[in-house]
């Protein structure tokens, strides 16, 4: 029965996925609002431990990821501006909701600090959500200031978090220690972690499909638990280790693409889904006036102070300004931190998760639905839509692929342009390496030996799926030692791709020699008379 429920609950988010994207409403909220009613019907959850667990494991997913696929070079600029807002505006958003939370509404102190350190940080999921989900590339690199503030500003939220619990609950802390530890110990087995896992990839490669996602899934789990046990913070050493290696290109990038994006929206439709069934309807209800007014008090005031204040050295333009006060949404990490509060076993005279769920809902739900408008009504869009991207990014993310060949000494292209190739099909030279240099393939370049050219044209996509057939070559079959040429092939096939070793693809020419251990990918079209079936050619052929 729970398979079912489970699988409903996919397909009902995939729905809410497209109310999203047809109506503005942030996808994430629409998870929760699910999660709620799931709950009104009768589905019971109330273990927060297990909501703690699920929640350190998707967060571990979103921050690696999140981290994988900010463009460096595009942040790179704007990375002083979000450290600050990382660490400092962090401190002074939680500082002034505190005790805004103490003088208006009467909480006690150290409850009140607890609460604003809580919901201090701007939350990756919710934010890289709204600007991916509605293509808000905005101007200034606002988008990858604000995917790098987010995506690096828990650790201060956590700390001051820690701070003021072990405060309430009693028990003797280094503040000074734990703020160091988290930080710079995050740091370290961030970059550690990273560089060794680079200098692997750049000398090896996954020969066998799919072994990329498991060796990426590891780094991944190992980093995270070896910052934690030596008291580092785990979700800004994983983002650290995605940055780096999502800007580095290794064989197999493709399939992390592919996997981490589907299971990192799996991650988020399970956290948001969990932490709405969580929530007790009467008891958001009873927090819904309180968490109301905080989240109000801190987008009209408590997150443009600390942005406008701490912006002042870098001279930002006042659109800009704008545009970065109102993108403090809170999320996914303020919820969790609330059910890391709630399982300390610290006794409240609040109802800290509802309020803090509240707060995160209308965060949501107001300022996520009010960026998009807000970007074009502030003239923070950039018509250019400028993105920094590789040659590898299109052919993991859209249906164009790229083939490079090698210009050899006695080629009739030596001294040609580019202009003169006159290719007759739908190629383009998309770019020319000479000497390890770039050089852009203007129509008067002409071609030199040893440079390499690039070709672009549109993916060819095999609707059949029935015409290559894979065949190695045994010890002592006849075709060891073989040229191609020399083949007793039927004009109905034809080898079409050659890999030797595991990795290394030979275009097959006529004097291409096959050697044992090969891999043979052969176009085999059956003759409409032919009944044999392709098994019976097959067996023909080991046996030759």
């Amino acid at each position: 029965m729970q398979y079912l429920i489970i699988g409903i609950i996919l397909i009902l988010a995939l729905f809410a996925i497209r109310l999203s994207q047809q109506h503005g409403i942030p996808a994430l909220l629409l998870f929760i609002v699910l999660g709620m009613g799931f709950g009104l019907l009768g589905l019971d959850f109330e273990d927060y431990r297990l909501a703690d667990h699920l929640a350190t494991v998707a967060l571990m997913v979103i921050m690696f990821y999140g981290g994988f696929g900010t463009n460096w070079r595009m942040a790179r600029p704007v990375a002083r501006e979000a450290i600050v807002l990382s660490f400092l505006g962090v401190i002074t958003t939680a500082l002034l909701t505190g005790l805004f939370c103490y003088l208006v509404l009467g909480f006690e102190f150290m409850e009140a600090m607890l609460v604003g350190s809580i919901v201090g940080s701007t939350d990756y999921a919710s934010v890289s959500n709204i600007l991916r989900s509605k293509n808000l590339n905005l101007k200034y690199n606002s988008a990858s200031l604000l995917e790098l503030e987010s995506g690096s500003n828990d650790p201060t939220a956590y700390t001051m978090t820690m701070v003021f619990l072990s405060v309430i609950i009693g028990s003797d802390l280094s503040v000074p220690l734990l703020v160091l530890s988290q930080v710079a110990l995050g740091l370290l087995v961030g970059f550690g972690f990273a560089f060794l896992l680079g200098w692997y990839l750049r000398r090896q490669s996954m020969r066998e499909d799919g072994l990329s996602v498991v060796l990426m899934a590891s780094a991944m789990l190992i980093t995270y638990a070896a910052a934690s046990l030596l008291g580092g913070n785990g979700y800004l050493a994983l983002y650290i280790l995605g940055i780096y290696l999502g800007n580095m290109e290794f064989r197999g990038k493709r399939d992390v693409v592919f996997f981490f994006d589907g299971f990192t929206e799996i991650m988020q439709i399970a956290l948001f889904f969990v932490l709405g069934l969580l929530s007790d309807i009467p008891r958001f209800i009873a927090a819904f006036p309180v968490a109301l007014l905080i989240m109000l008090f801190m987008t009209i005031l408590a997150r443009p102070l600390s942005v406008w204040g701490l912006m002042v050295p870098f001279r930002l333009r006042r659109n800009q300004l704008h545009m970065l006060s109102l993108a403090g949404i809170r999320g996914a990490a303020a919820i969790a931190f609330a059910i890391l509060v709630v399982n300390s076993g610290a006794t409240f005279s609040i109802d800290i998760y509802h309020i803090v769920f509240g707060i995160c809902v209308l965060s949501s739900l107001v300022q996520g639905s009010l960026m998009p408008p807000a970007a074009r009504r502030l003239n923070m869009l950039d018509p250019n839509d400028t993105v920094l991207q590789t040659f590898n990014y299109y052919q993991d993310k859209a249906e164009i692929g790229f083939l490079s060949t090698r210009i050899h000494k006695g080629s009739y292209l030596v001294g040609r342009k580019v202009s003169e190739l006159r290719l007759t099909f739908d190629f383009i030279v998309a770019k020319i390496v000479r000497a390890g240099q770039l050089v852009v393939p203007r129509g008067q370049v002409v071609l030199q030996e040893e440079d390499i050219i690039v070709l672009g044209g549109e993916k060819y996509f095999d609707q059949s799926g029935h015409d290559l057939t894979e065949f190695t070559i045994p010890r002592g079959h006849k075709w060891a030692g073989q040229a191609i040429r020399d083949l007793a092939l039927d004009a109905n096939s034809l080898v079409v791709m050659v890999q030797r070793q595991g990795d290394e693809v030979i275009v097959p020419l006529g004097d291409t020699v096959l050697q044992a251990g090969d891999k043979v990918i052969l176009l085999q079209v059956k003759p409409p008379e032919d009944h044999r079936g392709m098994k019976g050619w097959l067996r023909r052929l080991k046996k030759r």
